[in-house]
């Protein structure tokens, strides 16, 4: 029988009640000398105590094997926890490599890492990794791209085996590409000899960390971008107190923040940019910086003649549900679309008018001052601009989002040339009744934009 064992960081109150129990029946402890020192009260008198150098682990696992293939009870010792770089990995890797039918058990302690996370307070409170900076078994170009990874993860950031006298230069390496992503002032803690006499922390910054402070009885911990340092203690936050938006307004509000935060460097006037925001919501496509084409002030334009009660006219019933109700009945606004009205089905008929063609038609003689909003017909779209141009219809502007093949682009290119009323229109053959709704929110929370 193996027992792989961890003895924690070095003092007997981290040492666990199974470590212990290990080590005082064994007849056999294997590890590195120095680690004698802090178990000799727990071991048995007639035990062999076989200590080795800290690159001969290859040979403990052997020696380990061989006696427990006698009979005997083999404890294999180790600082920390025995399966976080320390034997148990080599010793159940040559059990399995040979096949063999000896019992392998580990035996958990109490490692460097979480003994620095709790001595710093609360910097392992999300999520956190492990990277040993060791070369020795492991390509020093493997540990570099995991210390990117890292890094652009935004991990708390454990280093084993971060400095030695031969092993000087890979913490400077770290720290450089950590300064790529981590702003300087990210705190770093250095953990020596935790738990024994000769403990010392020292909390520095990410910009300040001297390499020559460590070596190879420290463990360094790096915090995130949200870790913060509160007199001597560390703590990178859960999130308890900055909880995920659940709500509608909360999620909308969120993503709104997010649209911004990330959108490209553009060159649209305000009330354009947030009316391009509110179809980059919709869409979820930041190319509608691009799509989006408005007269100049159009939006700003609308925010007041519909915070005034100014009347909206609709091309289908699918615009007039996405214009958010709560605006309409704080402003008291009417929203009109005649597509089913019995008097513009009999025009449509009487006439050779598709419906939506005909509901504007008779909506442009009820409502002339209206602002008009077409999601989905080219032919209301058309119709529009063709009476603008006559002189015979005079709005409060025209928002122009049809989408499809046939006349689209032309009912568009129609409503650009007009120049005495403002409009906005979604270029090219896309746009839809969610487009329009959404240009027309914009208009209606145009404040909301700061």
């Amino acid at each position: 029988m193996i027992k792989v064992v961890g003895l924690g960081p070095g003092h007997s109150d981290y040492s666990t009640p199974m470590a212990t129990q290990a080590i005082s029946e064994a007849t056999v402890i294997i590890g590195y000398h120095y680690y004698f020192q802090f178990i000799q009260h727990l071991v048995r008198p007639e035990a062999l105590c076989i200590g080795k150098e800290l690159s001969e682990e290859e040979k403990r696992a052997d020696i380990a094997i061989q006696h427990a293939l006698a009979g005997e009870q083999v404890v294999v010792i180790g600082s920390g926890d025995a399966s976080i770089y320390a034997m148990a990995s080599i010793v159940y890797q040559k059990v399995a490599e040979q096949q063999l039918e000896v019992p392998v058990e580990t035996v958990p302690g109490i490692s460097a890492f979480i003994t620095a996370g709790s001595k710093l307070g609360a910097i392992l409170g999300h999520d956190f990794c492990c990277i040993s900076l060791s070369d020795l078994m492991t390509p020093w170009t493997t540990i570099e791209k995991r210390i990117h990874a890292a890094a652009l993860g935004d991990f708390v950031t454990g280093l084993y085996n971060p400095r030695s006298k031969k092993r000087y230069w890979q913490l400077q390496a770290l720290k450089n590409i950590f300064l790529e992503y981590r702003a300087a002032e990210t705190p770093v803690a250095i953990c020596k000899q935790l738990g024994r006499t000769e403990e010392h922390i020292k909390i520095t910054t990410l910009a300040a960390l001297e390499v020559t402070d460590v070596d190879m009885f420290c463990v360094v911990l790096i915090g995130n971008s949200q870790t913060f340092r509160y007199k001597n203690n560390l703590i990178t936050p859960r999130g308890y107190l900055n909880r995920k938006p659940e709500t509608g307004l909360e999620i909308q509000q969120a993503s709104f923040a997010e649209i911004i935060h990330t959108i490209p460097e553009n060159t649209l006037d305000k009330d354009t940019l947030w009316a391009a925001i509110r179809c980059i919501h919709t869409s979820g496509d930041f190319e509608y910086l691009h799509y989006l084409n408005t007269s100049s002030q159009a939006i700003a334009t609308w925010h007041t003649y519909l915070r005034n009660g100014g009347t909206i006219v609709t091309d289908v019933t699918m615009v007039q549900a996405g214009i958010t109700k709560a605006y309409t009945a704080r402003y008291k606004n009417q929203v009109v679309c005649l597509l089913n009205d019995p008097e513009a089905l009999q025009l449509a008929a009487q006439e050779g008018l598709t419906r939506t063609q005909a509901g504007i038609r008779l909506a442009a003689k009820k409502y002339p001052k209206a602002l008009f909003v077409i999601g989905n017909a080219p032919t209301a779209l058309i119709e529009i601009a063709d009476q603008i141009q006559e002189g015979t219809l005079s709005p409060a502007g025209v928002i122009g989002a049809p989408v499809g093949f046939i006349n689209v682009i032309e009912s568009k290119e129609r409503l650009k040339t007009i120049t005495n009323t403002p409009y906005a229109l979604i270029t090219g053959k896309r746009g839809g009744s969610n487009f329009a709704a959404a240009i027309v929110n914009a208009a209606f929370t145009l404040d909301e934009q700061n």
